[in-house]
């Protein structure tokens, strides 16, 4: 990866929605909506408490989130859209 983040800021790639509604009605690409899930990339150190010390993040590379739908900056790194935020915007994570 090209990209390191820093303090508690972790890297997404967003995954596919789904392109049919549960009943079966094809969504075309214009009308879909951005993915709310996705999978994290890489994720930085850790946020600094008001104790100094460095505090691991909750999730790690590989895991599946769930974020909210305004959640973090698209950047384009290596030719593909990717989102980078910080921990708090991560709602859950997916097992």
């Amino acid at each position: 990866m090209q990209i390191r983040p820093l303090h508690d800021r972790v890297l997404v790639r967003r995954l596919d929605s789904e392109e049919k509604t549960a009943g079966g009605i094809i969504i075309p690409d214009t009308a879909q909506e951005k993915p709310m899930e996705g999978e994290v990339l890489v994720a930085g150190p850790g946020a600094r408490g008001d104790d100094g010390k460095v505090h691991d993040l909750d999730v790690k590379a590989g895991d599946r989130i769930l974020f909210g739908k305004w959640s973090g900056t698209e950047v384009t790194v290596a030719g593909e859209e990717l989102v980078i935020m910080k921990e708090s915007d991560i709602m859950g994570i997916i097992e």
